[in-house]
């Protein structure tokens, strides 16, 4: 995991090759990496999909199974990087030698501490020009607010390069020239320049593990030099496992030195699935929390975390199995849908590539076939013995266009495509527009809906004209109010009738959604009606009063009311509940809340004052501007709607020398000037601003 261009899929290119799932190298540069094995990936030299790879490495004359994902570090594809951290025991995040820690870094290192993910970091590229791995351990410690600890030191940087000192074993691992694979180094003795820079790393190494383990430390202050390198290994492997370091490399995986020392390095430090707690779930008959060990012999249990359409064998679901053991042509049960699913073949991933299994056991990620009812968090498991897995959030889309096919007769292929696309990534959606009846797909960020669109031209045969993008507004209220809804309707016969007294405001600190409050004592409404005045509010926050966006939090605190014993039902009570949001919104100072991203610019010195003037007039709020490797940073925080098309502007501003990113931060009340504007747009109710 890592930022843009750190080197992941390079590096990973590497561990096959060296691990001989591969005998060439595979390049991003020139689409001949395994695992960019999309069109678009291979044409953008990006990774879009995070792709699943099985290996073998043999460490200390054992035979160890490796499952790796490489991830996009778009901020764009979030969803690969969130769905794979969670299934996966352990992670390697890359750092760029010159560019340090980037947003994308901080970005994926806050989803690896959600998920407690224990990790080694590697400082890709030492080869560059400006090149420091001292100053990304620096970063690493002060901008993540992680404990790295340097495990080698480089012997040179830049173009001198040649090799890594190996604190453990104090000994220099150097890379020759002539071996252009990288697949021979030697062990040599520490270069004599070196040796009081390796003593002082070496020192600070054992220190910081001693502070982990009583033991340990016992020794280092009797005598240093009696810990072994074995003690050494295994205390730093605990460590790491406890999340209470980070193991830090460096190499350079363009110029194949130091990817097979990070292979024995995962070998070493991170988890193996026997090594983390026992994954807990919740028994859905019981509603009480049951925990499953890493075991063959224990009932089946497995996250499907990635739902991929493959053009020959169909709907393929990637599922990382926790405990048991489960064979092709058996049956698994779905605590999501409460149905038993047959799964008809079994798949070994090898990047786009499936190798047929006949059984999958405890630890692995497989692909499985044959599902009817799949979705991105379902927990599989055996049916005597249910279980629900902890699912993965993913965040709101924040941007959406309107796409029509080119003629009718495409019109069920597009949402035939439409519909896969949207099963495949959980942060796509799709919807109709009630008013104009267009249809609005909505994702992370423009690059995003370009390469799904791209995709249903390439994969489904659907030609389709786009709108120009559109901002995924929300709505919010700022007062709380009090207000009684009555709903009567006689149609002769049995007539409808629901009463009910009702506060509405903006939610608690720490609260999101729909915040239901029942204060109502005594039956002046029944109880089985309390939850349709709950679903009636849930429903009506879809279109909020102004423009129709959604409203995202609201608390409802129901006080009192009456019923007939004849005309109420739920539905009346539903229906009412609708009402009474629409009325009583109007009077609680309605706003609109816009998306507010989080950019950075790193830019030569002498365009900083124009990209800052952009800002400015972008609406956004200059932060912070700091110097990295010798240009500036511009951290800012503006408003989604004036970012498009902001890469092409940025490169006119700065002759194409500077660069940037951008990932949501927050929705944040607009000016009445622009909700004005907005809300016409949408035909909504500008006379409430």
């Amino acid at each position: 995991m890592a930022h843009i261009d750190a080197g992941k899929t390079t590096t990973t290119e590497r561990i096959l090759f060296y691990t001989g799932i591969t005998h060439k190298l595979g390049e991003t540069h020139d689409g001949s990496a395994t695992m960019d094995w999309m069109e678009q990936e291979q044409e953008r030299g990006i990774t879009i999909t995070s792709a699943a790879i099985s290996t073998q490495w043999k460490y200390n004359d054992n035979e160890y199974n490796i499952n790796i994902i490489d991830t996009p570090g778009h901020v764009d594809f979030t969803v690969e990087v969130e769905r794979s951290l969670r299934i996966l025991d352990g992670c390697v995040a890359l750092f760029c030698a010159v560019g340090g820690v980037e947003p994308q870094s901080e970005t994926v290192w806050r989803q690896a501490d959600k998920y407690g993910v224990p990790r080694l970091g590697f400082v890709n590229k030492m080869d560059r020009s400006g090149a420091n791995f001292f100053e990304v351990v620096r970063q690493v410690k002060e901008i993540l607010g992680s404990n790295p600890v340097p495990l080698q030191i480089p012997i040179g940087s830049e173009e001198n390069f040649r090799g890594v000192v190996d604190l453990l074993e104090n000994k220099a691992v150097v890379w020759y020239d002539d071996d252009v694979l990288g697949q021979r180094y030697e062990l040599e003795d520490v270069p004599e320049d070196m040796v009081d820079e390796v003593e002082e790393w070496r020192g600070k190494l054992i220190e910081a593990v001693a502070e982990y383990d009583d033991e340990l430390m016992e020794k280092y202050f009797e005598d240093p030099d009696s810990i072994t390198t074995d003690q050494l290994i295994e205390v730093i492997r605990q460590a790491t496992v406890d999340l209470k370091i980070v193991p830090m490399l460096c190499g350079s995986a363009f110029k194949n030195k130091g990817v097979q020392r990070l292979i024995d390095s995962v070998v070493r430090f991170l988890p193996s699935p026997v090594d983390v707690e026992e994954v807990e779930g919740i028994n859905p008959k019981s509603e009480e929390k049951e925990t499953r060990p890493h075991s063959v012999d224990a009932p089946f249990s497995a996250l499907a975390f990635k739902i991929a359409t493959d053009p020959f064998v169909g709907r393929l679901c990637f599922m990382r199995v926790y405990s048991g053991k489960l064979d092709a042509g058996s049956y698994v049960y779905n605590t999501r849908s409460n149905k038993k699913e047959r799964i008809s073949r079994l798949y070994q991933m090898k990047s786009n590539k499936q190798m047929p299994i006949d059984s999958i056991s405890a630890g692995n990620i497989c692909a499985g076939v044959g599902f009817k009812d799949i979705r991105t968090g379902d927990t599989l498991c055996d049916e005597k013995h249910p279980l629900v897995l902890e699912s993965m959030d993913f965040p709101d889309p924040v941007i959406g266009v309107s796409v029509e096919p080119l003629s009718q007769k495409d019109m069920d292929k597009l949402s035939a495509g439409l519909g896969k696309l949207a099963e495949e990534d959980p942060t796509f959606q799709v919807k109709t527009d009630d008013d104009s009846g267009q249809t609005v797909i909505s994702g992370m960020g423009e690059l995003h809906l370009d390469i799904l669109i791209d995709r249903l031209k390439r994969e489904f045969k659907v030609e389709c004209n786009q709108g120009r993008p559109q901002v995924a507004y929300k709505e919010s209220i700022k007062q709380t109010v009090d207000h009684r809804e009555v709903f009567k309707k006689q149609t002769g016969g049995r007539g409808k009738f629901a009463d009910i007294i009702v506060k509405i405001g903006p939610v608690d600190e720490d609260e999101t959604g729909l915040q239901f409050k029942n204060l109502i004592k005594g039956g002046n409404i029944p109880k089985e009606y309390i939850p349709s005045v709950e679903t009636g509010f849930k429903s009506a926050m879809q279109n909020g009063v102004l423009a129709g966006y959604p409203v995202e939090n609201l608390k409802v605190e129901l006080i009192d009311g009456s019923f007939h014993p004849v005309d109420s039902d739920q539905l009346s009570f539903e229906i009412c509940a609708r009402q009474a949001f629409k009325t009583a919104s109007a009077k609680a100072r309605p706003v609109l809340m816009e998306p507010v991203m989080k950019v950075e610019v790193v830019t030569p010195e002498e365009h900083m004052g124009d990209i800052i003037g952009d800002f400015n007039k972008r609406r956004g709020q200059v932060e912070g501007m700091e110097s990295k490797a010798g240009a500036r940073v511009v951290k800012a925080k503006v408003p989604l709607s004036e970012m498009f098309g902001y890469v092409t502007v940025l490169r006119t501003i700065s002759s194409g020398r500077a660069t940037s990113s951008m990932e949501f931060s927050h929705y944040a009340e607009v000016s009445k000037a622009i909700a004005t504007e907005v809300v016409k747009e949408a035909k909504g109710n500008v006379e409430l601003l």
